[in-house]
């Protein structure tokens, strides 16, 4: 057993100098790590909201960039009822000639944006919704069609076509003209 000298009981070793600061600034980068791991989940969890928030919203897609649109069917269904205002879904692909030449005209005639832009809960979709009632006479693109919010698809407002009743082709914008009034018209007739 070692004796311990008199003077020795007060006195710090450099180990127990050491031992102390170490356990301090290990407590300090426990605390800092805490803080830089908070801050970062905070960052993936405000960046996941953000993204989150623009695909809420469906793109333009080239028919409008001043025109509000829904991002899904659903939503315009439910904007539809709220607002009292007709819901217009086109149905369109990318890589569709006859799509693309009709995105042109509607997107160059004023009074077709203006109407769209007040007038109507829009929705451009390049995949099909799901509901039957989307496509009364077949799935085939491009097809507009017109939902009142009492949730019917209007089967009284199509295009020029026998075969396909909701397609438009560029030419027609002054017939989709016509038929965006009626539709507007009929609403506020039946309601």
């Amino acid at each position: 057993m070692t004796k311990k000298r008199r003077g020795q009981v007060g006195r710090l070793s450099a180990d127990t100098l050491v031992a102390p600061r170490c356990q301090v600034l290990r407590k300090g980068q426990e605390v800092m790590l805490r803080w830089i791991l908070l801050a970062l989940l905070f960052g993936v969890c405000a960046s996941g909201s953000d993204q989150k928030k623009k695909k809420e919203k469906s793109p333009p897609r080239g028919w409008g960039n001043s025109i509000s649109w829904v991002a899904n069917y659903e939503e315009g269904l439910a904007k539809a009822v709220s607002s009292k205002k007709p819901l217009m879904v086109i149905h369109h692909l990318e890589d569709c000639p006859h799509s693309q030449a009709l995105k042109k005209a509607f997107v160059a005639d004023k009074s077709i944006q203006k109407m769209a832009r007040e007038d109507f809960i829009m929705l451009n979709v390049v995949k099909e919704t799901g509901d039957p009632n989307m496509a009364p006479d077949g799935f085939y693109v491009p097809r507009i069609l017109f939902v009142d919010p009492s949730l019917s698809v209007r089967n009284d407002v199509t295009g020029r076509f026998s075969n396909n009743l909701y397609t438009y082709e560029k030419g027609d914008m002054e017939l989709l003209a016509e038929n965006m009034k009626k539709a507007k018209l009929l609403l506020h007739d039946e309601l």
